[in-house]
């Protein structure tokens, strides 16, 4: 399914594929910063890479929380990446009028976890004709996503991509189940392993997000391990003033070291 995608590089390495950028589009000047960085680390480990960004965040714990610089305006940000970095883009819809506003930009329409049992929803986004890539629920069970699998087939597109992001574990942590990896391949989709979502303390009493960033690098090696398809994950220049989910990103500096050892990790894997 991801050599399908158009400008897609890399496809014939072997490697997992990856889906990385900010959380969401702050300004161009940042979106340029990471899409350049990412692109020139994914071309050097040979890594086929999707650049990921929000047009906007509909689902965010308080009022005051940054929801995006305007649709029309964060859209037309993605639209230069594409064609500046002649890279594919996946960013999430929230609304099936979403679908229409994103149609020329987005090569992967992202269904976000909070969203995955809306059947409308996934039947339009079945309906565009793109790959669907749907975030597992944190209240779901891998087993579960297979009718979340089911209602995008129902308009006959095949397209589908499942994201494994953590369960949760009372109120305020995650956990990643890891034998949901191997369940959810059963449904015939690639499978993706939201790392830096998966390290989210949500529901925090300040209303705004915790994350355990020093964790990345374990979940991440760990998902490798176990076989998953592609890696999801979000990172930033300075994490610390990201507008949004900065508690548990990646600082871009550290991406290449992480990227180098996965794909170490996955060149054992491809042997076993």
């Amino acid at each position: 399914m991801i050599k399908n995608i158009k400008n897609i590089k890399h496809t014939d390495s072997n490697n997992f594929f990856l889906l990385a950028g900010p959380c969401v589009v702050e300004d161009e000047q940042t979106v340029f910063e990471i899409a350049e960085k990412v692109q020139l680390i994914t071309d050097k480990l040979k890594i086929p890479f999707v650049f990921k960004a929000s047009f906007k965040k509909a689902n965010r714990t308080s009022l005051s929380s940054f929801t995006g610089i305007g649709d029309m305006q964060a859209i037309g940000i993605l639209k230069k990446v594409k064609e500046k970095y002649n890279l594919p883009i996946v960013t999430d819809i929230h609304t099936a009028e979403d679908i229409e506003k994103i149609k020329d930009v987005a090569d992967i329409i992202q269904i976000p976890a909070f969203l995955c049992r809306q059947t409308d929803l996934l039947i339009a986004a079945g309906n565009s004709g793109k790959i669907v890539n749907i975030k597992k629920g944190q209240f779901l069970s891998a087993e579960a996503m297979q009718y979340a699998v089911n209602k995008v087939n129902s308009t006959k597109n095949k397209n589908v991509m499942l994201t494994e992001r953590g369960t949760s574990f009372g109120y305020q942590d995650l956990i990643i189940d890891y034998r949901g990896i191997p369940v959810m391949q059963k449904t015939n989709c690639p499978v993706i392993l939201d790392v830096t979502h998966s390290l989210q303390q949500p529901n925090q009493n300040t209303g705004v997000t915790g994350g355990l960033p020093d964790m990345i690098e374990t979940v991440a090696k760990a998902g490798i391990a176990v076989g998953v398809d592609g890696i999801f994950l979000e990172t930033h220049p300075n994490p610390a003033k990201a507008k949004s989910d900065g508690a548990n990103m990646l600082n871009l500096d550290k991406l290449e070291n992480l990227l180098d050892k996965l794909v170490k990790i996955r060149g054992v894997v491809n042997i076993l």
